[in-house]
């Protein structure tokens, strides 16, 4: 990409490839040197997590401000919560195929003590009434230094939305956003100098934390999900750019990236500037994607939507549980509700995971058989999600008029 260049004629994305491969093999070969180079990480997502705040709070005034009419922007909500709902409800049946079909969990027993991560996670389960009271910050300096997305995205849309209706005296306030936007911008494209080296820190600690081996007990399980995400996104996410218009090869090349940076971070966060900065160069004008990026992070996580479906029948399975058809069915109802808002929670999937477990009456101890593998997993669920908050914002661009194209060009 023409905005984030390294030196020694290698774009981004070929420097984040030469990061992830050296990482792993540091991981492998060298385990010694991985305290040395693992600060730089956290240095890498550090940086990222400084600019999310300001980056969708200007980025989101800037674009409501933009949106014309209330009623333009109603429109555009409203669709995206609709190809949110229907994309998430189709990730959650492929995984409830997949793992129907596989049936990773034969086979296993459920044993040994709960890690402490999880046996916490598990305490704090996910309710309709929880979510609602957590949409609106009680401090929104405390959301921010939370990381909260989906509070600080419900802030700003707010705010947004008041700017708009004030009118000609909210001016100075938006032509300050935009100000603070193009600066984040600009600050994204030096945070991204790190991304190699943030990316080889992550990938080497993980490899040396968990080590590669640990994949081979619960092979089929990850071959699963991953087979799972590979067709979802070839299934769905392909038919769905074809069908809006959306050249798919060119998007791809566009936003490779991001997602290689997702996936090796386990980080949608990390991500999210690059991905921004991507599709506005693919011709997402800045108030669609300002708006429905952010709230697709809360809204349309297809990816671990698909993984939860997956490992909580896996759970079952190992613990000689069949359930029937329509248990299954009222468990994907129940995520349908639990996934929505909680991608800022620590852990959010285990977290979701653990209070399904306890609704269904299903073991929650089988959250041990997982965390082994959990960072593997997470590395592919990571980037679909992402994967599918691009598609979706670039989908939303096409059904407002947007000709998508490189250079930024649009009608």
């Amino acid at each position: 990409m023409k905005s984030f260049r390294l030196s020694l004629s290698l774009s981004l994305t070929q420097w984040i490839f030469v990061g992830l491969f050296a990482g792993f093999g540091i991981g492998v070969l060298c385990p010694t040197w991985v305290p040395m180079i693992k600060p730089f990480r956290g240095l890498f997502l550090n940086g990222v997590k400084c600019i999310i705040a300001p980056l969708i709070f200007s980025t989101l005034v800037t674009g409501i401000s933009g949106a014309g009419s209330f009623k333009e922007l109603g429109k555009m909500g409203l669709r995206a919560l609709i190809y949110f709902e229907v994309v998430t409800t189709v990730a959650l049946f492929v995984g409830l195929g997949a793992v129907n079909l596989f049936r990773p969990g034969d086979g296993l027993h459920i044993g040994g003590t709960l890690p402490e991560a999880a046996a916490k996670a598990a305490t704090h389960s996910v309710s309709f009434a929880g979510f609602v009271e957590h949409l609106l910050p009680t401090n929104i300096a405390d959301a921010i230094v939370r990381g909260d997305v989906l509070q600080i995205v419900i802030f700003s849309t707010l705010f947004a939305v008041a700017a708009l209706a004030v009118g000609e005296k909210a001016r100075p306030v938006i032509a300050f956003c935009e100000g603070v936007s193009e600066i984040m911008f600009r600050f994204t494209g030096y945070i991204m100098y790190l991304a190699p080296l943030g990316v080889g820190a992550a990938m080497a600690a993980s490899v040396s934390e968990h080590g590669w081996q640990v994949i081979f007990p619960m092979m089929k399980l990850v071959g699963t999900l991953y087979l799972a995400l590979i067709v979802f996104v070839l299934v769905v996410l392909f038919p769905v750019c074809r069908y809006f218009g959306i050249p798919v090869f060119a998007f791809i090349r566009q936003i490779k990236a991001a997602v290689i940076l997702a996936f090796a971070t386990t980080s949608s966060e990390s991500a999210y500037p690059l991905a921004m900065r991507s599709l506005e160069e693919f011709g997402v004008p800045r108030r669609i994607s300002s708006f429905v990026l952010p709230l697709g992070y809360s809204f349309n996580l297809d990816g671990s939507t698909l993984y939860l479906a997956l490992a909580a029948v896996f759970i079952s399975q190992a613990a000689g549980i069949e359930l029937t058809f329509s248990q299954q069915l009222l468990m994907m109802l129940t995520l349908m509700l639990t996934t929505k808002g909680v991608a800022a929670v620590p852990r959010a999937s285990i977290v979701v995971l653990s209070g399904t477990l306890v609704s269904f009456g299903l073991p929650v101890e089988g959250i041990a058989l997982i965390l082994g593998v959990d960072e593997f997993m997470d590395m592919a669920r990571t980037a679909v999600n992402l994967l599918g908050n691009c598609v979706a914002t670039a989908v939303i661009a096409r059904t407002e008029g947007i000709v998508l194209n490189i250079g930024g060009e649009n009608s």
